[in-house]
């Protein structure tokens, strides 16, 4: 029986900075006979495909997704290499991270809510888009392209709306006359946060995995990580100026980071 003959190709991609982007570049390649191998490398933005098709065929097919993708090297007849053994190891882990995302956003929101602050609702609806990433990714494994689509566009709506809402609560609150947040509720809830997802990283990098989506959702984890110190520091600034417009900056940028990666989510479904 004749070896079938794969050849290996690697792209830059530019604009794939997170695993919204590889879910979407996943998708459109999935539907793509003769795909047989992807592995991601999200810190340095490169794809590698192993394939028996023409290499046009994944080239043009990446093209249409414009993520600014530039086709770095080709190998024919590369061999394909062995999967990755500890799946399962893996997959539990991803089950933590996600249920302490989801634990995370369900005291953060109730928190914020109580404290007005928007700075802690943001912050929570940031968990909840983690955990539906997350969520996503172990949902649809193994299952059909049109399944990942449908997911991909509810929970991108889902988001979409929360981060609008947000949005327009926070701008409301801008020309309103809102009492002031509480300060401590803000930088002790935040507090917990930062520690929960120190602990995601720490399960995360326990792995040692090189996988790619693994070394995204570290990625995931270290940004979270850096919002909830953002948090901390406009409680602080609460504090001291004695105003609530550190909380409201705060609330704007996260949302707006909530929004972005609703469109990016949306977008898996469109393609």
């Amino acid at each position: 029986m004749k070896t079938e003959e794969l050849n290996h190709t690697r792209y830059r991609i530019e604009r794939m900075d997170c695993p919204c982007e590889e879910q979407l570049v996943r998708m459109k390649l999935e539907s793509i006979d003769g795909i047989r191998r992807l592995e991601f490398d999200l810190p340095n933005r490169t794809l590698d495909v192993w394939h028996c098709n023409s290499e046009t065929t994944v080239t043009e097919a990446l093209h249409t997704l414009n993520l600014n993708t530039v086709l770095s090297d080709s190998a024919p007849e590369a061999p394909l290499p062995e999967a990755a053994a500890d799946d399962d190891s893996q997959r539990h882990v991803l089950w933590a991270v996600l249920g302490i995302n989801a634990a995370l956003f369900l005291v953060e929101v109730v928190s914020g809510l109580l404290a007005r602050s928007m700075g802690l609702v943001a912050d929570s609806l940031d968990m909840l888009a983690d955990a539906a990433v997350y969520g996503m990714s172990l949902m649809v494994v193994g299952t059909a392209v049109a399944r990942k689509k449908k997911v991909a566009r509810r929970s991108g709506r889902i988001q979409m709306a929360l981060a609008l809402w947000g949005l327009f609560e926070t701008f409301r609150r801008f020309v309103g006359t809102e009492q002031m947040p509480r300060f401590e509720a803000m930088i002790g809830v935040s507090l917990l946060a930062l520690i929960a997802n120190a602990v995601c990283l720490w399960l995360l990098h326990r792995t040692r995995s090189t996988d790619a989506h693994m070394r995204a959702s570290l990625i995931f984890s270290a940004n979270d990580v850096i919002i909830n110190a953002g948090v901390i520091v406009a409680g602080g600034l609460v504090w001291l100026w004695g105003s609530r417009w550190p909380d409201l900056a705060a609330g704007l940028v996260i949302f707006g980071i909530v929004l972005r990666g609703a469109v990016r989510i949306m977008r898996l479904g469109k393609e």
